[in-house]
């Protein structure tokens, strides 16, 4: 019998539902009071369509102008199915020739009393001093989940984005990108682009980043492996590495704090005891530490053309972490790449650590230290969600005891 828990039922609750939920509570905190979503008055804030429908929104696109409006759908997101981009560019292509009414039927209008009320749109422009669009982001259900917005020019152009910490939690990972891409910006990157800093603040007591947008619209280039691994191996050593024992290691130090803050929860123990085998069977494994994106999947970077070849683009910098074992973006990516497209999470982290000698041959990881950093990184990807109570907050795969717990501790009562 396993000694972790299974999926509350609380956790069934459609994907729509809690979309249409947060729906409200983004534009109520977008649009505070005096504004309102029912009231009628003279000053209209804001209007937006909403897409697909109102019953599962996924994003808010500005109404007023048909090129803004084609724009903000064209340029949020790139889609992951070759159905999802056929269905993006039939709204891209309503949106330009007026034949939206056929497809979106739904709307808000947020309204105020008096002219000059305060808004998220007022103030980013007061700010960014510039004339600005946003169209807003309705991503499902995860304890960071944050109000993000893509800001663009009367043109259609976007700029930027924003993104807002309303809770402690999302207000701690907005400080956290803020300081990531400060940092980042002061080292030469070659191989690697990251946004940059527009503006950062607190607007109604949430934390504040607007970053540049990166160029995600040019044409696509593959991305082969090597170079893939190239460019994690740069943000690896971005800041310095250093290299010791896993067991008298600051990173074993910090993540065993970690792990003590969330061994109350009833995977926290389990998971506790898990890492507490590993260091004792592998704590005089010596492993080199330097930096790691701490999010690097798909979703989260593209490969473009530009002037002198092509860029990797990365954004979502707000896991950033140095001092973790070499490797960890490349575990990452290839079990966020695979639970993408597999409905079995549980075997596809049982892949992952199967696959850890091959994946991080590339960082020079000692043969001996393959499996361990494979099971370190999930012990960690397992303190955050627990930290995070990202079951709590009804993500798909908040609840560990269903697929990474029962693989971590297999693996590491295996291990000789």
């Amino acid at each position: 019998m396993s000694p972790v828990t299974t999926a509350p039922a609380q956790l069934t609750a459609a994907d729509a539902q809690l979309r249409h939920q947060y729906l409200a509570e983004v534009l109520d905190l977008l649009y505070p009071a005096p504004c309102s979503l029912t009231g009628d008055g003279p000053d209209r804030v804001a209007e937006y369509l909403v897409v697909p429908h109102a019953r599962r929104p996924k994003l808010l696109i500005p109404m007023g102008s048909r090129r803004v409006a084609a724009a903000a759908v064209r340029r949020f997101a790139e889609p992951q199915t070759r159905l999802a981009k056929l269905k993006r560019d039939a709204v891209v292509a309503a949106l330009r020739t007026g034949a939206w009414p056929a497809l979106l039927r739904d709307r808000v209008r947020i309204n105020a009393p008096s002219p000059g009320a305060d808004s998220i749109d007022s103030y980013l422009e007061r700010h960014l001093q510039a004339p600005l669009s946003i169209s807003i982001h309705i991503g499902p259900a995860r304890a960071n989940r944050k109000p993000v917005l893509q800001l663009l020019t009367p043109t259609g152009r976007t700029f930027g984005f924003t993104k807002l910490g309303t809770g402690p939690l999302t207000r701690r990972l907005v400080r956290a990108e803020t300081a990531a891409l400060t940092a980042l910006s002061h080292i030469d990157l070659k191989e690697v682009s990251v946004p940059q800093v527009l503006h950062t603040g607190q607007w109604h007591g949430h934390q504040v980043l607007v970053q540049s947008a990166l160029p995600i619209w040019r044409d696509r280039v593959p991305l082969g492996p090597e170079r893939l691994t190239t460019a994690m191996l740069e943000v690896a050593r971005a800041v310095g590495t250093t290299r010791g024992w896993l067991a008298t290691s600051p990173y074993w130090a910090d993540l065993r704090n970690r792990l003590v803050q969330v061994a109350d929860h009833a995977d926290g123990a389990p998971l506790l005891d898990a890492a507490r085998t590993l260091i004792d069977r592998s704590g005089d494994v010596p492993l080199t530490y330097g930096a790691w994106h701490g999010d690097w999947a798909p979703w989260n970077m593209a490969c473009v053309d530009s002037d002198d070849g092509s860029d990797v683009l990365v954004w979502d910098w707000e896991r950033f972490t140095p001092g973790v074992p070499m490797g960890f973006d490349a575990l990452h990516y290839e079990l966020q790449r695979r639970i993408q497209s597999d409905a079995d999470a549980r075997a596809c982290v049982a892949d992952v650590v199967a696959q850890a000698s091959t994946l991080l041959d590339p960082f020079d990881v000692i043969p001996d230290g393959r499996e361990v950093t494979a099971l370190l990184y999930l012990v960690d990807l397992a303190a955050r969600y627990l930290a995070d109570r990202q079951a709590e907050a009804g993500a798909r795969l908040g609840v560990l005891g269903t697929w990474l717990l029962p693989v971590l501790i297999d693996r590491v009562r295996r291990l000789t």
